[in-house]
């Protein structure tokens, strides 16, 4: 069956353009949107009546998560159920794995997706013809006025967290990456670099080291610094179970943290308060059920934004700092 790219590129309009058509939007001029609407009959592309109608066939929305981390999931599927229930909504959580066979407009009235492995094709799809969608920490490039963005700001908070350490005369770095393809990685170490250029610190390459934000990449990762014998004076990590698996292999190798080396996270964890990691705390509550909010909104017949509805966070000073 044609796909919504193969209607874009019929049609030679963007796959927004198309969204709008299908979703009876008044921003696309008369022949184009005729055009489209003849195009999806040629091919047998069903047009559904719009998003009110579609959120009144049923009062259900998803939740589509990559891998179940309890304690990074839990707060944020609590804001949602929240919002939702306030509101006469039921939940359904699903896993990527799962996620194709709900997607549609007869089972759900919306999605909620926190899985960097969709594809923004997909999603976009989904959206246009489907379902609206609220993605949360990441963006989709396309853009889609059916699909709108709940995002953490990253790049200030850490830019605030590593000028604090080169005020306290810190000069030798370390990073432990995330996922390299996530707006959340990318965000961190575009601000923890800038940081430290603006401080004229000087960052080694060599010091970046790969994690996928599981505790045994940050464990891995602090065992090959201590292989180096060349310790830098803070580990700055791109999330928490990262940061606590690195300070697993500095103690069982007998390096203390923080008299010889300081760690810090990303997250604000349950298991990062009770080790008393130095982290940057994310409003995960208030995301999930600001990301409800928004797809309410937008099953209510609102566009979404061009902007992404970005949260702040804060600093959490303890004791893995010196």
């Amino acid at each position: 069956m044609i796909g919504l790219k193969e209607i874009a590129e019929i049609a030679n309009v963007s796959i927004s353009t198309v969204s709008n058509v299908l979703n009876g939007r008044k921003n696309v001029g008369a022949e184009t949107r005729e055009r489209v609407l003849r195009i999806c009959e040629a091919h047998g592309y069903a047009v559904n009546g719009g998003k009110k109608a579609r959120a009144e066939q049923n009062r259900t929305v998803l939740f589509i998560f990559s891998d179940f981390d309890r304690d990074f999931y839990l707060k944020i599927i609590q804001g949602i159920s929240d919002c939702l229930t306030e509101n006469g909504f039921n939940l359904v959580i699903c896993t990527n794995k799962s996620s194709g066979e709900f997607m549609r407009a007869s089972f759900a009235s919306g999605a909620i997706c926190l899985d960097a492995s969709m594809s923004d094709e997909f999603l976009a799809g989904v959206a246009a013809q489907e379902m609206p969608v609220v993605l949360m920490d990441r963006i989709m490039e396309s853009g889609n006025a059916n699909a709108a963005s709940v995002i953490v700001d990253n790049y200030p908070v850490m830019c605030q967290l590593v000028q604090a350490l080169a005020d306290r005369g810190m000069k030798r770095f370390g990073y432990v990456g995330g996922l390299g393809f996530t707006l959340d990685n990318q965000e961190r170490f575009a601000g923890f670099s800038d940081t430290l250029a603006r401080n004229g610190i000087v960052f080694d390459q060599r010091y970046y080291y790969h994690g996928n934000y599981r505790e045994d990449s940050g464990y891995q990762a602090a065992k090959l610094m201590l292989l180096s014998n060349d310790l830098p004076e803070v580990v700055v990590c791109a999330n928490d179970n990262m940061a606590l698996g690195a300070i697993r292999a500095f103690e069982e190798h007998g390096v203390s943290v923080p008299e010889d080396v300081s760690v810090t996270g990303f997250d604000d964890s349950a298991m990062a308060a009770m080790a008393g990691l130095t982290t940057v705390a994310i409003p995960r509550y208030e995301s999930g059920y600001l990301a409800a909010k928004k797809l309410l909104e937008l099953m209510g017949g609102e566009d979404a934004s061009a902007d992404p509805f970005k949260l702040s966070a804060t600093i959490r000073w303890r004791k893995t700092v010196k």
